[in-house]
């Protein structure tokens, strides 16, 4: 599909998580986790994200996950270039 300039799509957002996270059932386990503290992080529509898991993102507090997740998002804002 081929989107006109005024169209604007919503957020994309990828989880990667490496073997350093744990085995495969630990690995997908970070994912979930992050895909849930994803949903309460305000995302920038037409934009895509990479989300690469940390080595602790089994055992850290959910509250700790979401806070550096926006901590992220929010550092990797940039400025309308309108």
């Amino acid at each position: 599909m081929i989107r006109t300039s005024a169209e604007i799509g919503p957020p994309q957002v990828g989880i990667v998580a490496s073997r350093r996270v744990g085995n495969a059932v630990l690995r997908n386990r970070a994912k979930r986790r992050l895909r849930e503290a994803m949903m309460s992080v305000e995302l920038e529509p037409d934009t895509a994200y990479v989300v690469v898991a940390p080595a602790g993102a089994v055992t850290m507090e959910f509250d700790e996950l979401t806070r550096r997740l926006r901590e992220a998002v929010g550092r990797g804002r940039r400025e309308d270039p309108r």
